[in-house]
């Protein structure tokens, strides 16, 4: 139950937050998504230096 009231407000906080400031949420969604390209990026690097020449 309490679980379900957490993950509620969280969602309404985001809706919220999408509909009062578009520009900062379209920012933070495009940092999110770089950060997560960059650290795919990272592992791909320790992987080929781990089987690469």
């Amino acid at each position: 139950m309490l679980k379900k009231l957490v993950v509620l407000a969280i969602a309404g906080f985001v809706l919220y937050y999408l509909l009062t400031a578009p520009e900062g949420a379209a920012r933070a969604v495009g940092d999110a998504w770089d950060a997560t390209l960059g650290a795919f990026a990272q592992v791909g690097i320790f992987i080929d230096s781990l089987f690469g020449s």
